[in-house]
């Protein structure tokens, strides 16, 4: 835990103190900011507040007394409700202003994770509870130089793969000995997911490889015994995300589209080139926004991305936010580009890295282009290869 830089953000939003309250393990994000042990055993409520200024203080329960003893700060002790609800109302005195994991109407869900018991009980106190997004953006999707190489090297990694896929699709589809070899989704998978353990990348489910209608479910995922055949003449979709293999390392995660043995339909590429350029407006306007240095939400990049795809028609099938924070973990903590699914009011902050990716999911086949962004003082940019024209196998 960096307590000076928690309180130097605190005092530069306004914010009399953070409070932090866990139970059972309910805020895993408690955990990461505070650098407490993700398993410990905790069947007792804690409170951690965090003032803009002085001293920490700690609210823990006699049975687990010293379960916040690695924190700076004094320490108060109760085991009925009743010194519960006194030790609460003496943590916060003379304090107003007050972030918590919340989120009003739980728009942003993802830092949602405060009990509405306890937010009405601190509201009785005559507390103003106020949503801690933007700083949980700032102390978990803000990345360190380690970070941003390490995604760079997942990068280069992934982009080889993917390259060399097509290439493997279409040898086993025609091979020099002129008999086609069986191939399906699921095949191909396979051969992605040892490819990755090769360069030394990790990764959680998946990746996706698809074909016709099923490049329209957005999370579909082939297995041994649910796959489709590979055949001449499919429409196919890749999706595949990884990591170096080490505690700090970042994601990388894209998606390509493209066709086997033949050349695209007007339909097909009539939606690919709308969902490209749904995907250039999104990056334009956040770099737009680093080089005037504006602030810039979430909502904001998901907004230009979908008046593409609805001033062509196709509102309807662009079912998902356009982008996700990146971070060590595949949907990070940071700001997503989302005005479909919440409301992201959060702000993109300097060193860190989403994802753009637009689709398009029509009943006969989908199409997303998927591209990692990372931002810096006055500038973003696009981390890898960008897709700009049907693949052809």
């Amino acid at each position: 835990m960096n307590l000076d830089a928690i309180q130097t953000a605190l005092r530069e939003s306004a914010l009399d103190g953070w409070l932090f309250y866990d139970h059972h393990h309910r805020d895993p994000i408690a955990a990461r900011i505070l650098s407490l042990d993700p398993k410990a055993h905790i069947t007792r409520r804690w409170y951690y507040f965090i003032p803009a200024s002085g001293e920490p203080h700690k609210l823990v329960h006699r049975i687990e007394q010293a379960r916040l003893d690695a924190l700076p700060g004094a320490k108060t002790q109760y085991s009925s409700w009743q010194e519960l609800h006194l030790g609460l109302k003496n943590l916060l005195q003379n304090r107003e202003k007050i972030a918590m994991q919340y989120s009003p109407n739980n728009d942003i869900m993802y830092v949602s994770m405060v009990d509405a018991g306890t937010v009405e009980f601190l509201r009785l106190l005559g507390k103003e509870i106020v949503t801690s997004a933007d700083l949980v953006s700032q102390f978990e999707a803000v990345l360190t130089a380690d970070q941003i190489a390490s995604h760079s090297a997942a990068q280069r990694a992934i982009d080889s793969i993917v390259a060399e896929a097509w290439l493997e699709i279409g040898r086993r589809l025609r091979p020099a000995s002129g008999q086609p070899r069986a191939l399906t989704e699921y095949d191909m998978v396979l051969w992605l997911r040892e490819s990755m353990r090769r360069e030394g990348l990790v990764w959680e489910n998946g990746p996706d490889v698809s074909v016709n209608a099923n490049t329209s479910d957005s999370h579909y995922e082939p297995t041994a015994d649910r796959a489709t055949p590979i055949r001449e003449g499919d429409f196919l979709l890749i999706d595949i995300w990884g990591r170096l293999d080490s505690t700090e390392s970042i994601y990388y995660d894209i998606t390509w589209t493209g066709v086997i043995g033949r050349e695209p339909t007007q339909k097909e590429q009539l939606v690919f080139s709308t969902v490209r350029r749904a995907r250039d407006a999104a990056i334009e306007i956040v770099e737009k926004a680093f080089a005037q240095n504006r602030p810039i939400r979430g909502f904001e990049a998901d907004d230009a991305a979908r008046s593409v795809i609805r001033d062509a028609g196709f509102a309807e099938f662009f079912t998902h936010r356009t982008g996700h924070n990146i971070t060590h973990e595949i949907h990070g903590s940071g700001a997503h580009l989302d005005n479909l699914e919440t409301h992201d009011v959060r702000r993109i902050l300097t060193h860190t890295c989403f994802s753009v990716e637009p689709g398009i999911y029509l009943p006969e086949f989908g199409v997303r282009s998927e591209i990692n962004m990372l931002t810096a003082p006055g500038k973003v940019w696009v981390t890898g290869r960008i897709q700009q024209e049907l693949v052809r196998i």
